[in-house]
């Protein structure tokens, strides 16, 4: 008789799933969870005043909803569904949040969402929401590394598409749904997966929404199998699920391979700079230019160094628009370029300064002169956790100025701090929300797993002015932490 092959994968992450508990998890990992929902909130709290964000609230205000879920940073309530929908846009539009390089996707924009959601409804504590939280990243990741990146180049953006299964993994936990009811929940899901990525071309508001939506198609997805509603046992890996319709292959090792005993969350980064992963090092690369004298009055050629796997999409010198600008690796470069003189050492670019320099002509002189090449060194030194990038302009006097970064800031290998995570949060959300004690806050958010309930993270609220829609964000990061 040959020996059994392994589970299918849906059905290995339903089990994965439903036997996932909080205190057989590895203290590094809940220790992570802290840090992941700092900075999820801190996003967040830039986000809420997003004009994204105004119009989707009033779309959806004429629809009701029980009040069963809270919107963040606000005393409005609706159902759950609806709550994630709000609070994945208002977290997950500003390409600022965690990210997982290799599988493509952010997940604690979609995941969050969803544990609060579900956890307020359920009054689940504090050790139920990070097991939640840990199923719902893992399942997220493993899911978009399965099949990428031959999803991404078929036009799918992984954070939705891949999202809703991280998404319905957590609110499932959070029901209590067990193996069978987790199957279903993540069947359902498959049906809801969607996402293209037209916008990188031709820009718009959609890709705004794609967290959100990913969420909140998760939750619904959950509450339909808690109900009863079945979907196929091989909704991922079957002949048709998923896997098979939106990529080019499908590795189902990605998914089953250390599946409860390696985590992948601990391969996420967090990012500095309010701009797509695979510009970090490109732009940690040009700050470190700057300091060393090229400003663009001196500058007569700029030549970026890029691996093949962000070519095109993240290439073009002219973005219109402020999601083109965040996808721009010469635009993000010319900017650095520009504004790092000026800046206390190592500098931060934020969402106002991506908004500033659209119309800053100086900027946008300088993109349209940067020169993206595909780098030989650089292609052999990427992997699925980094991008590294090399950075090389020649002045008007003569001289050659070059300078690589291999392990950009907030990457696995190059860690943020929790100290630095938390120093981001006060200089971030301070001058955005109302009087409060932040530091008490954030001591509750550092260990989430000892929350008594998600009431405990819910008491923030956005202040009735801030200076700009996205607020006042800090221009630095701890010293240790340069190129």
């Amino acid at each position: 008789m040959s020996a059994p092959g392994p589970l299918p994968a849906t059905q290995r992450l339903a089990e994965f799933i439903a036997g996932l508990h909080c205190e057989h998890l590895p203290a590094a990992v809940r220790s992570q969870m802290g840090v992941l929902l700092i900075d999820f909130f801190r996003v967040a709290a830039v986000g809420a005043g997003a004009p994204w964000v105004a119009k989707l609230r009033n779309a959806l205000a004429p629809l009701g909803g029980a009040p069963l879920a809270s919107v963040l940073l606000s005393d409005e309530r609706t159902d759950p569904v609806r709550a994630a929908y709000l609070n994945g846009v208002i977290s997950g539009s500003l390409d600022w949040d965690d990210t997982h390089v290799g599988a493509m996707l952010h997940p604690g924009v979609v995941v969050w969402p969803a544990v609060l959601a579900i956890g307020e409804m359920t009054r689940a504590d504090g050790r139920a929401l990070t097991a939640a939280a840990v199923a719902g990243y893992e399942t997220m990741i493993r899911v978009g590394l399965s099949v990428q990146p031959g999803h991404f180049r078929r036009g799918f953006q992984s954070t939705p598409t891949c999202g809703v299964f991280g998404a319905a993994a957590a609110a499932a936990k959070l029901l209590g749904l067990g193996v069978e009811g987790t199957r279903d929940a993540l069947a359902i899901a498959a049906s809801y997966a969607g996402g293209t990525t037209q916008f990188y071309l031709s820009g718009s508001e959609v890709k705004r929404l794609h967290a959100g939506k990913a969420s909140a198609g998760g939750v619904e997805a959950a509450l339909l199998a808690h109900a009863g509603l079945t979907g196929p046992r091989d909704a991922i890996e079957g002949e048709q699920g998923f896997a098979r319709a939106l990529a080019d292959a499908f590795d189902a090792r990605a998914i089953e391979e250390g599946l409860g005993t390696e985590f992948r969350l601990e391969e996420l980064t967090l990012k500095p700079h309010a701009g797509s992963a695979r510009l970090q090092a490109a732009v940690e690369a040009a700050c470190e230019l700057a300091r060393r004298g090229a400003s663009p009055p001196r500058i007569e050629a700029v030549e970026i160094g890029i691996p093949a796997v962000i070519e095109g999409r993240l290439t073009n010198n002219d973005p219109q628009g402020l999601q083109q600008a965040q996808m721009s690796v010469p635009f993000a470069v010319a900017m650095a370029l520009t504004l790092a003189p000026g800046r206390e050492w190592p500098p931060v670019l934020t969402l106002d300064d991506f908004q500033r320099c659209l119309d800053d002509a100086r900027v946008r002189e300088l993109a349209r002169r940067c020169v993206c090449v595909r780098d030989a060194e650089i292609e052999r030194a990427t992997t699925a956790e980094h991008v590294p990038a090399r950075v090389t302009v020649r002045l008007a006097d003569g001289r050659r100025l070059e300078h690589a970064v291999w392990l950009p800031p907030g990457s696995p290998r190059r860690p943020l701090s929790a100290e630095e995570i938390s120093a981001r949060f006060r200089a971030v959300v301070a001058p955005l929300v109302a009087p409060a004690d932040l530091d008490a806050w954030l001591a509750r958010a550092r260990a989430p797993e000892a929350l008594a309930s998600v009431h405990e993270l819910l008491a923030l609220r956005r202040a009735s002015a801030v200076p700009t829609i996205y607020g006042n964000p800090m221009t630095s990061r701890g010293a240790d932490d340069r190129p």
